[in-house]
């Protein structure tokens, strides 16, 4: 799933208010860029395709 429009220093902005947390000034471009990062991540992750009869396992074991 893409979202257009998505803004990740909104979103980071939002989140710290949330959850009562002080993003200091010196520190905010840093989580944003964290957060770009994972958000590219995760994009490359679910766009993936699984085949329909692929079973989630109960317990991982290497």
């Amino acid at each position: 799933m893409r979202r257009e429009g998505f803004d990740v220093g909104k979103y980071v902005d939002q989140m710290a208010l949330l959850l009562d947390l002080e993003l200091k000034d010196e520190y905010r471009d840093g989580v944003v860029a964290n957060f770009e990062r994972i958000r590219a991540i995760a994009n490359l992750v679910n766009s993936f395709p699984l085949a329909e009869d692929v079973e989630v396992a109960p317990v991982f074991e290497p």
